[in-house]
């Protein structure tokens, strides 16, 4: 920044904390003072509408103005469950007694709440509208003239299906016709001749190179321009003269006499016919004449009436057009400009936030293990029934679990599986001890789990596992168990043998129904095998994989370390010393099919979608996710489960017991320490068993006195837990004996107790899960859980008998899965005090705030897994603060630093879930309290005016949307459930609140202004926030209050602020004016007072006055800062145009807008952007456009065109001095190199100077940025899009009313853009399309055309605007030669393009395709179409509108000639084919309307006109060529009526002279396409009945044989174009020839200068000039308008006495030279002469200016003048001092003898 900011220089002094934020304060005060003086002040937006409640809802429009009812409203949605009925308990609530368990219970089973915007799919960017239809479903497909394939260039055989059809054919030999070789020099060609008949009667005569029609006709002889055919025999045997009207000669040789007699007999039978049928012609239209001189002398016909007499079809229809139609036809079938925008096509949704979804259960990658079948190698048929195939011959029992090897642990709870079939499950029947785990039998009314028969759930073979971070390391692990026995080698051993597999079967069987029957409820390890489950970190299964083989389970490596320890040495196979038990274990793992049915949860509520039946019944296993924070997600379920672990018992030293050696433990949860306490029915028992036991058991180890466990034991945990709660271990010894013969009373002393240990669940009130070695007591006294401590331990008690002595012998892991118990101390805390406080205990001071700040040490986990609790809990205290503002701040604090955990984690999704579907704002209990939102604002403003802890700060402004949007809900909240939302809004909320939100904006501003460059990102966020905060409140509260609520912020940024700020400025505004009634608020209606003004007036509001910014306040913001943006560098100017062009695209594609008469008021709104756009005219519309658009006939149209909206000056140093840059980076110290009128600027001084200013502009700093610095072609394209839309849609009073209001020299401004819209538009075909994007990177491409001076639409845009992020900074090369260096202001550009987004269609890394290159080419098709007709319609309206205005002065003013200029540009910059029909409608509606300023007068249109249509005439589409050769008939004939049908002698002319320039310009040759235009204008003159009877048709038909003698006479320059020695020398024959027609010599002189000029021939060209000059001045002296004519030239040049050579004949009859002309060719010559360093002559050509300008007494252009001649001398000093001057000396050459011109001869 150039300037340093007022509070900025404050804030850099140092000084402590309060004086900083003194120094804050004041500066934003002062500030504020400073600069609101400049901003308007927004109307009292209630006010106005109440004082103009009337006005408004007598409106038709008025949906534009009022807010609709019900825009916003609260909605209860139900929470989506999975399961079929809530997880939570029914009378949980009642049962719970801790604070913190029923704020889970409520959060979990209430709804959700949301503040539902009625419109909020309108308040974002259009991408968002709920509009699918932005872009048409069919985009319409144009015919270009440009597309047309080169090769049907000259279809010749169009000839040959004439009228009478080829009458002869044959070989003849043709002569040169180069006029400048005498007859016996001619060189003969042989060639194939055909004579044909044409539609119009007439015969022609083409040659070709042999017998086939080729492509191309050779040469072509118009008969009817013919008058003799004589022979020759002097020139060359069989030799024969054709020749012409005008003296000229064709000269053919037949091969044999016969040959030369029958062409001769055929070529005169023919002229005769045609001499015969012309003399009958004339005498015809001379009674005609006569007859209708006299029939005519009372009445005349219009000509539109004479039209609908035709008897031409084609005729009769444009008889009948008028405006209105042609406006009609013209709407038909309109497209959306904006459907074809690139943005609107790429549809890019990246930037847009992603829709907010409800908290739900996490969901992992699910897969299903279907367990069917295990079997050993001992089978034998245990059943009688025959059904039963052999089976095991004893109980096995499967628990699977899946461990992770790559993070060492365990991670899923056990899924256990009972396999066995129903006859070895009886086995285990007779058991006593076992039968309350399973009897047969169910009673009718068996108990229900949730709703589902406890049988069904009893052996479930399926389970579904979740995996939250799958990869290849993960393994599924079965473990295999069976009823204890014994040791596990000695029961291995049997099925390890091979031996007598039916024998050791029956003895084993035998051995384990004893044992099943005695020890049934125990088991022991048996073995395990595992399996890999995923194939990749995608979470693909390893469906092929198949489980290990069965290993033998090693009793000392029983625990999950051993087992992940085994599953690394399994990974090696050929080192594993793992003994194999033979084993068949059949289960599959299957991913969740999409009608997966009948599942319940870990707690065994079923799951959506849930059949009646119950059968096969899959439950899930609970995960065991580790405690990451990565991996948490807050819970939205009811789940309280314990898991606990005995893992080992060291009982090797005990002395208590004598026999403990096998030994079991079991587990018991109590709730009681008494001696008659019963455990709770509460632990999830094993498969055939209940549902839910008392107690269970871990597996036993035979004969270990210090065994390792393995089980898992889970816990349904109740409700409420209190001190008392605890697990009691109970150990047995377990006698494995078998003696048959023993009494039953030694049978019963299977288990013998061994020990007790007991730990309670809660320590401080919440639950210990540590990994807790616990003492082990023989006895259990009542009360033991007194003795728990260590201390009560060391004393001798006589309750209770420690084993060795109190130590910890048992090791236990327990394992909390509980969504409503924390073990976060901090949190349990908090909850606590919270309750004793709610419970009416008196709150110590200062103790909140402890507890408070506590919080911050809460773990991340714990935090996200409870976030909404906790969240909600913290808004509940902050909203119940009474008057202690820093519980309030230490509450925010809290909130913050949650809000910023969340971000840093990447989880702050759950943040948005939680403020739009759970966050509440509670009714504040306390009378004084405040509602959450004031509270909240206060504490955020105190926040961030404590200017010491910055990092707070930082915090708050980074993540200020949470607070924002909790901001915006409890406001909504309030209003609806308060039913506030119906008082006016001044009422709705108190002052102190509106004051509070005011005194935060000033808090926050700072933060954005001053430090932005130090916090980027927390001012951009804050910034955005922000903007979206304000966007609602406009929904809320007072809108004129926010309205300066934004003024003020606004008002904090400044007009010299960096780019960054300007961003930020600009994505504030963005986000404001997306608001979804933004059209009301800017209230599209009248303010004036009608009485003071005409009515047209009052109306409108057409610039950024300060009134219309107060009235159209948000709009007029946007608008004033576009026009600020506008006049600063280009990424400003970027964002400001993307801004404001997407607003309107918005409302393009707005659906409640979509009538003719609300887009018209809506585009009413943007008026003032005309005039934005007209400023900035100069920049809009480039050199190139200016140049390209202008072009005209003559040269000096151009200059008129740049003149017609710059300050007058002299032309020739016009282009030079608006811009010093230009000329100082020219070589040779010229300025631009001016060109002819039809020139492209191609040059290269030309091409280079404007990107050289803009370098050098680009480079300055931003203080001195350049008013007239030119926009990037982008920045034109949008702005004028934007433009257009406006024009198409604005009512037409309301745009008539503006122009009214408008200068005649702005009114040709105003014209002036809608021909830039032409230019920049314009339609540049697929070929340049696919090559600005195909074109390889790099410097120096070879052949890269010179594209920037005049590279229209798609290149620029494709490369420069949304390609350049593939193609990087290089690229230049692709848009300009190597040779031109011009780094700097490209480079800028490109590389901060190269930030944008690519287009949708075209990425030029990856290579453009066909089909991409087609899609852009329609694209810019349908651009340019809609852009013609949008620019169509609005010059109609202009036409009908200023009629009066155009005719002044017979239609020779300067709006005529821009209106004229926009007509003509249409034709120019090359329209669709469908577009051209309409243009073509509106020329002749044009030429209809204003005859005089085409046929009377200066003939500078008509001949613009003819020039262009002419031109049209040889188009390669046939529609257009039939419509340019009507309206050429309809031109002639108006001509011919406007002379009172005496002639058409201007048009006639115009259209010679047309022909001769486009033949010049090798534009045009005698081809096939301009033949079929003669021939229908032929037709038309022949069947127009009215004209039947006129001189007319005769006329007609001899124009057509006047040009065909005209292509006959030049049809060497085609063959000469690229040999400009040789076309030169032709033209200046022509010239020569036309000595005696004063305009069709000027048409070749002219065309010479021009391809002097072209060919850098300065000398040359300005001889050319001087020749035109003096031709003029020749005329206008005989005319005696002039004192001196050619005779005063020859001091120049001796030749100039040509120019006396003119005859007073009808040559001369509509030449309209004047004073003015001559004026302007004069100062064309001393141009040239510069150029040319002949500076000796310029004094003689001032001699002739100066006298005219004394008389006009034209004081300035005399004093440039003389600037000139002042230069001019002072350069001949020079160069006659340095003698640096190389004017040429030229010789003619000619050569003698047919050898040596033969070779000179172009085939």
């Amino acid at each position: 920044m150039s300037e340093v900011r007022k509070f900025t220089k404050r804030l850099s002094k140092p000084g402590t904390a309060a004086e900083l934020r003194q120094s804050v304060s004041e500066a934003v005060r002062s500030s504020f003072v400073l600069e609101k003086t400049k901003v308007v002040e927004p109307l009292d937006y209630e006010n106005v509408i109440l004082q103009r409640k009337v006005q408004i809802y007598s409106d038709p429009l008025r949906d534009l103005l009022i807010f609709p009812i019900e825009d916003v409203s609260i909605s209860v949605i139900g929470r989506q469950r999975r399961t079929v009925q809530s997880t939570v308990p029914e009378d949980a609530l009642k049962k719970a007694q801790s604070l913190f368990v029923k704020e889970c219970i409520k959060t979990y089973s209430s709804d959700w709440h949301v503040v539902n915007y009625k419109y909020e799919e309108y308040s974002g960017d259009f991408r968002m509208l709920p509009c699918k239809s932005f872009r048409p479903d069919k985009i319409p497909s144009h015919v270009f003239e440009i597309d047309e394939d080169f090769e049907k260039d000259e279809d010749s055989s169009s000839l040959c299906s004439q009228k009478g059809g080829v009458i002869k054919q044959g070989w003849l030999h043709r002569a040169n016709v180069n006029s400048t070789i005498t007859v016996t020099m001619k060189v003969f060609k042989r060639r194939y001749f055909y004579l044909s008949q044409l539609t119009d009667g007439s015969y022609i005569l083409n040659s070709y190179k042999d017998e086939k029609i080729s492509k191309e006709s050779k040469g072509c002889i118009f008969l009817d321009a013919c008058n003799d055919v004589v022979q020759c025999p002097k020139m060359r045997r069989y030799a024969f003269e054709l020749k012409t009207i005008d003296k000229y000669s064709h000269y053919l040789a037949a091969e044999t006499e016969q040959e030369m007699e029958e062409w001769l007999v055929t070529l005169r039978k023919i002229i005769q016919s045609n001499t015969e049928s012309l003399v009958q012609e004339k005498k015809d239209a001379v009674e005609s004449v006569q007859d209708d001189e006299s029939s005519t002398q009372g009445k005349s016909e219009n000509i539109l009436e004479s039209l609908e007499r035709s008897m031409h079809p084609e005729l009769m229809k444009y008889g009948r057009e008028t405006d209105q139609l042609n406006k009609l036809s013209r709407n038909d079938g309109r497209q959306n400009l904006f459907s074809f925008d690139p943005e609107v096509q790429r549809l890019d949704f990246s930037g847009i936030e992603p829709d907010v979804k409800p908290f739900e259960e996490k969901c992992s990658r699910r897969f299903v293990v279907c367990c069917q079948d295990f079997s050993l190698n001992l089978l034998a048929q245990l059943s009688d029934r025959s059904e039963g195939g052999p089976t095991n011959v004893e109980p096995f029992f499967l628990s699977l679990a899946l461990f992770d090897l790559k993070n060492n642990c365990k991670i899923s709870a056990d899924f256990h599986v009972d396999l066995n079939p129903p006859s070895v499950r009886d086995m285990l029947l007779d058991n006593s001890a076992s039968g309350a785990e399973g009897t047969k039998g169910r009673s009718p009314g068996e108990s229900l789990a949730h709703g589902v028969p406890e049988s069904c759930l009893r052996y479930i073979k399926r389970g579904v596992f979740s995996v939250t971070d799958p990869h290849v390391e993960i393994f599924l692990v079965a473990r295999v168990e069976k009823v204890l026995q014994g040791s596990i080698t000695h029961c291995a051993e049997p099925y390890m043998k091979n031996s007598d597999p039916g024998k050791t079967a029956q003895k084993v069987h035998k051995v384990a129904k004893q044992v099943c029957s005695r020890l049934g409820q125990y088991r022991m390890p048996f073995g395990w095998a595992a399996r890999p489950v995923f194939k990749d970190s995608q979470g693909t299964l390893d469906a092929e994989g198949k489980f290990s083989p069965l290993y033998k389970q090693d009793s000392s490596k029983l625990s999950n370390e051993d087992m992940l320890k085994l599953l690394a040495e399994y990974k090696k196979p050929e080192k594993t010393k793992l003994q194999v038990i033979p084993a068949q274990l059949n289960i599959v793992i299957k991913d969740i099919p999409l009608d997966f049915t009948n599942c319940v949860t870990a707690s065994y509520i079923p799951i959506k979608p849930f059949e009646k039946s119950c059968e096969d019944i899959a439950v899930e296993v609970e995960e065991l996710v580790p405690e990451v924070a990565k991996y948490c997600y807050p819970f939205t379920v009811y789940k309280n489960h314990l898991y606990v672990y005995p893992l080992h018992l060291k009982y090797e030293n005990q002395k208590v017991f004598a026999k403990a050696r096998n030994i079991a433990v079991c587990v018991e949860f109590r709730d009681s320490d008494e001696a008659d306490a019963r455990p709770l029915k509460c632990i999830y028992g094993k498969p055939g068993g209940h549902l839910l036991t008392t107690n269970a058991y871990a597996a036993v180890l035979h004969h270990n006195q210090s065994p390792e466990f393995y089980d898992e034991i889970k816990i349904e945990l109740p409700i409420h837990l209190h001190q008392k709660h605890h697990l009691l271990f109970t150990f047995y010894h377990v006698s494995c004996e078998i003696n048959t013969k023993a009494t039953s009373k030694k049978q019963d002393t299977v288990e013998t107790q061994v020990g007790y240990a007991w730990v309670p669940l809660l320590k401080d009130g919440r639950i210990v899960t540590l990994e807790r070695h616990l003492p082990v007591s023989s006895n259990l006294p009542p009360g033991y859980l007194g003795l728990g401590d260590t201390e009560s331990r060391k004393q001798p008690s006589v309750d209770a008998k420690w084993v060795d002595g109190a130590k910890p012998l048992f090791k236990i892991r327990i394992h909390l899965d509980s969504t409503i118990y924390t073990q976060d101390m901090h949190l349990h805390k908090f909850f606590q005090y919270c309750q004793l406080v709610q419970a009416g205990a008196k709150e110590v001071p200062g103790e909140l705030v402890k507890y408070l700040k506590c919080l911050h040490a809460m773990e991340i986990q714990v935090m996200i897994q409870f976030l909404p609790v906790i969240l909600m809990q913290l808004f509940r205290v902050l909203t119940n603060v009474t008057q202690e503002d820093e519980v309030a701040v230490n509450c925010t604090m809290v909130l913050l630093h949650i809000v910023s955990k969340c971000h840093e984690e990447g989880l702050d999704h759950y943040l948005r879930s939680f403020i739009k579907y759970v966050f509440r704002a509670e009714k504040p209990s306390g009378t004084q309290a405040k509602m959450t939102h004031e509270i909240l604002v206060l504490s955020m403003a105190t926040i961030l005016k404590q200017s010491a802890d910055f990092l707070a700060i930082n915090k708050l402004l980074k993540y200020s949307w949470f607070f924002f949007e909790a901001l915006a809900k409890s406001m909504a909240m309030y209003l609806l459930e308060e039913n506030k939302i119906k008082l006016p809004r001044g009422q709705r909320f108190p002052d102190s609140y509106q004051h509070a939100l005011h005194s935060l904006l000033l808090a926050i501003i700072p933060h954005v202004t001053i430090r932005y460059n130090e916090i980027p990102e927390e001012s951009r966020n804050v910034n955005f926030s922000l903007a979206n905060f304000l966007k609602r409140c406009l929904t809320f509260m007072d809108r004129g209050f926010v309205f300066n609520l934004i003024n003020d912020y606004i008002s904090g940024f400044s007009p010299k602020d960096p780019k960054l700020l300007v961003e930020y400025k600009f994505e504030f505004l963005q986000t404001i004016c997306n608001h979804e009634h933004y059209i009301p608020l800017n209230l599209p209606m009248t303010f004036s007072k009608p009485k003071l003004q005409r009515v047209q007036d009052v109306n409108l509001e057409y610039s950024l006055t300060d009134e219309y910014c107060r009235h159209h306040f948000l709009v007029g913001m946007l608008l004033r800062e576009a026009s600020v943006a506008l006049q600063d560098n280009y990424d400003i100017r970027y964002t400001a145009i993307s801004v404001l062009k997407n607003l309107l695209i918005k409302h393009a594609f707005d659906n409640r807008y979509q009538h003719k008469n609300q887009q018209a008021k809506i585009a009413q709104l943007y008026l003032p952007l005309f005039g934005l756009l007209l400023e900035n005219l100069q920049r809009v519309a480039s050199r190139e456009a200016l140049y390209s658009c202008a072009a005209a006939s003559s040269p000096a149209s151009r200059d008129e065109f740049i003149c017609s909206f710059a300050s007058p000056s002299n032309r020739s140093s016009l282009i030079a001095d608006k811009d010093p840059a230009c000329g100082a980076a020219l070589p040779n110290g010229h300025a631009i190199k001016r060109e002819d009128s039809k020139g492209s600027l191609n040059s290269e001084g030309a091409s280079g100077s404007p990107d050289q200013s803009e370098n050098i502009r680009r480079s300055s700093t931003r203080s001195s940025v350049s008013h007239c610095s030119r926009l990037d072609q982008f920045e034109i394209r949008t702005l004028l899009m934007c433009y257009l839309y406006i024009v198409k849609m604005i009512s037409e009073d309301t745009l008539l009313a503006y122009w009214n209001k408008f200068s005649p020299q702005e009114l040709i401004n105003v014209l002036v853009l809608l021909e830039v819209c032409l230019f920049h538009f314009r339609y540049v075909g697929k070929r340049n399309i696919a090559s600005s994007c195909m074109r390889p990177p790099g410097p120096g491409a070879p052949g890269c055309p010179r594209r920037l001076a005049v590279s229209p639409a798609a290149g620029c845009r494709v490369h420069d605007a949304w390609l350049s992020k593939h193609t990087g900074t290089d690229r230049k090369s692709q848009t300009m030669p190597a040779l031109r260096s011009r780094a700097g202001g490209m480079q800028v550009r490109l590389q901060h393009l190269g930030s944008l987004d690519t287009s949708f269609t075209l990425n030029h890394n990856a290579g453009t395709s066909e089909a991409d290159i087609v899609h852009q080419a329609l694209l810019e098709g349908n651009i340019a179409t809609e852009v013609c007709l949008t620019v169509l319609d609005t010059i109609s309206f202009f036409t009908q509108s200023f009629k009066t205005q155009l005719l002044s002065n017979d239609g020779h003013n300067p709006l005529m000639k821009k209106v004229f200029d926009i007509h003509l540009a249409f034709l120019k910059n090359g329209q669709s084919e469908a577009a051209l029909k309409h243009v073509f409608a509106s020329l002749r509606a044009f030429i209809s309307k204003f005859p005089s300023a085409f046929f009377k007068g200066r003939v500078n249109m008509c001949a613009a006109l003819c020039y262009e249509i002419l031109k049209c005439c040889t188009s390669k589409v046939s529609s257009t060529r039939n419509e340019a050769s009507a309206l050429l008939y309809l031109l002639m004939r108006n001509n011919f009526e406007f002379t009172k049908r005496r002639t058409f002698l201007r048009t006639h002319l115009q259209i010679i002279i047309a022909v001769s320039q486009l033949i010049a310009d090798v534009a045009l040759s005698g081809g096939t396409r301009f033949q079929d235009s003669l021939l229908i204008i032929n037709n038309f003159a022949n069947s127009d009945r009215p004209m039947k009877a006129t001189a007319f048709p005769s006329e007609v038909k001899d124009l057509t044989k006047r040009i065909r003698t005209v292509l006959m006479a030049t049809a060497q320059m085609k063959e000469h174009e690229k040999d400009p020695e040789m076309l030169i020398d032709l033209q200046y024959s022509l010239a020569k020839s036309y000595a005696s027609t004063p305009e069709l010599r000027k048409t070749w002189l002219d065309s010479m200068a021009k391809i002097h000029v072209k060919n850098g021939d300065f000398s040359e060209a300005a001889m050319c000039y001087v020749h035109v000059a003096a031709l003029v001045a020749e005329f206008l002296h005989r005319k005696k308008l002039f004192p001196s004519g050619c005779t005063a030239f020859r001091k120049i040049t001796p030749n100039i006495d040509e120019e006396g050579a003119m005859k007073e004949d009808g040559g001369m009859m509509d030449v309209h030279y004047s004073e003015e002309v001559l004026v302007e060719l004069l100062e064309q010559c001393v141009d040239g002469l510069w150029k040319a360093e002949r500076y000796e002559t310029i004094s003689e050509v001032s001699k002739l200016i100066i006298p005219i300008y004394e008389k006009r007494r034209e004081f300035e252009k005399l004093t440039q003048l003389y600037r000139t001649l002042h230069g001019a001398y002072a350069k001949i000093l020079e160069v006659m001092h340095t003698r640096k001057r190389l004017l040429g000396t030229f010789f003619r050459v000619a050569f003698y003898g047919q050898t040596i011109a033969a070779p000179f001869e172009v085939l």
